[in-house]
């Protein structure tokens, strides 16, 4: 409950600039990994390759983010960040800073660091073996 929670107020944030949470993160993980492919990107987020190209479609839809064929072998997809994702990624930034601020807020300083540390161990900790 806590998560959805936590997601609801960054989507609330980012509403303004037309995208939700998970769109921004894979927006910026894009613009991060130029000519990602859906496979690498997938791992990084530890997320199903068919989940991941469910989230994209809307972004390649609205032209933010490009897909493309490998040229070497036509069966991997490439990512990479158009124009208009990199305009929108900028758009988002600072209300997605404004989303940490009230959360950090909300939370106290000090409960949002031992929050972000915690997840950061477990994160580790559940690392496929």
């Amino acid at each position: 409950m806590a998560a959805r929670r936590v997601t609801q107020m960054y989507d609330r944030h980012l509403e303004p600039a037309g995208l939700t949470i998970t769109q921004f993160g894979l927006l910026g993980h894009v613009a991060l990994m130029p000519d990602v492919t859906i496979g690498s990107l997938a791992d990084t987020l530890a997320m199903d390759p068919t989940t991941l190209t469910r989230n994209l479609a809307p972004l390649v839809t609205r032209d933010f983010v490009r897909s493309d064929a490998d040229p070497s072998d036509r069966r991997i997809r490439r990512l990479s960040l158009t124009r208009a994702g990199r305009q929108a990624l900028n758009t988002a930034l600072p209300l997605w800073n404004e989303a940490q601020q009230r959360l950090a807020d909300r939370l106290g300083a000090a409960d949002a660091q031992a929050l972000n540390a915690l997840l950061d161990r477990a994160l580790a900790s559940l690392e496929p073996a």
